[in-house]
């Protein structure tokens, strides 16, 4: 009769092992959903900040900036076209 009275209070303790083991599982599984909604979150941000990068990329880099950027800062002109040499190649 020792083998049954001793089972008990192990069966006991390994459900309640379990429980805690439970119990934890989901703590930390909630605690990385959370991290993750965080980090989609960032993601979706950053996706917006590099879309206005580019769209601001794009207005500064225009032909049309550049020559005039090249012509007020570093008083370049266009070449008399008489001077122009083509080359093939």
């Amino acid at each position: 009769m020792k083998g049954p009275g001793l089972l008990l209070p192990l069966l006991v303790l390994a459900v309640i092992a379990s429980a805690i083991g439970v119990v934890y599982s989901k703590h930390l599984s909630r605690k990385q959903f959370v991290e993750l909604q965080r980090l989609e979150s960032d993601r979706d941000e950053m996706n917006i900040e590099w879309g206005q990068l580019q769209l601001e990329q794009s207005t500064v880099a225009t032909h049309g900036r550049i020559e005039e950027l090249a012509r007020l800062q570093l008083k370049m002109t266009m070449p008399d076209p008489n001077v122009v040499v083509i080359v093939q190649p």
